[in-house]
């Protein structure tokens, strides 16, 4: 019941978004979408997640989530480490996260399930924030320049799968191509090894996802590489990853993030 709730109220918050998303972008003047259009409308759309979207009320897990991400932010270089970062984990059953421009980073309570180690929790977020710090989010924009442009806000927002199934896909669909997934892969995986994370539980991250399927593909999933291509791709990049992490944990860089 309080999933099916959540649900509703996912669905009223994008409803009231597609109006004022629809407007912007089919007017003459947005045939080009700016990057600080962009950035508006994501400030925008964070607001109202955050206003109308359950949060998890256990701040034991908000902090277990937040203290992950920051070690990972701590790894980044400018100007991406000097963005006005937050984390907020959402109350919801989706199995996702997702990190939108200007630093915003969203985490479903779903997602634990299968990121069930401090480790492969940082393989979900260090993937995510690939995609900020890669521009995949502004990419897409500029290439869009139609209505669809704002489809890209939010980066891999998909958490709210019910509400996409439902019809409601403004800022909500996973908008990125298979090529820019398996770079976030890669790029996240530097980035978890860089603060301390143990690279090979990535492996042990995407085995949980896939065994997660029973029939349907989770919405973090729904873009990216076979199971087969992804883990290929992540044993190629384990070696350097591995020498990243070595480094990481002689320097000192031992997290102590717990859930």
């Amino acid at each position: 019941m309080r999933h099916l709730m959540s649900v509703r109220r996912s669905a009223a918050l994008v409803a009231g978004l597609i109006g004022s998303l629809l407007f912007a972008t089919t007017s003459q003047s947005a045939l080009f979408v700016s990057e600080k259009e962009i950035l508006r409308q994501s400030r925008v759309q964070w607001l109202m997640m955050k206003k109308q979207l359950p949060v998890v009320p256990d701040g034991r897990v908000q902090n277990y989530v937040e203290c992950i991400t920051n070690s990972i932010i701590d790894v980044l270089d400018e100007p991406h480490s000097e963005l006005d970062w937050e984390v907020v984990v959402f109350d919801d059953d989706s199995i996702n996260a997702f990190a939108m421009p200007g630093g915003k980073v969203g985490v479903f309570t779903g997602i634990l399930r299968v990121a069930d180690t401090p480790d492969a929790l940082a393989a979900v977020i260090g993937h995510e924030i690939a995609h900020l710090t890669a521009d995949h989010v502004m990419e897409r924009a500029k290439k869009e320049q139609r209505t669809d442009a704002l489809v890209i806000l939010g980066g891999a927002v998909t958490g709210m799968g019910d509400v996409v199934r439902a019809g409601a896909t403004i800022g909500l669909n996973l908008p990125f191509n298979r090529g820019q997934e398996s770079e976030a892969d890669v790029v996240g995986l530097d980035y978890m090894a860089k603060a301390g994370y143990d690279p090979r539980s990535s492996i042990h991250l995407w085995k949980n996802m896939a065994a997660t399927r029973q029939g349907r593909t989770p919405e973090f999933l729904s873009t990216h590489p076979s199971d087969d291509r992804r883990l290929d791709d992540l044993v190629k990049s384990l070696t350097p990853a591995l020498l990243e992490y070595n480094g990481a944990r002689e320097a000192g860089k031992r997290p102590t993030c717990s859930p």
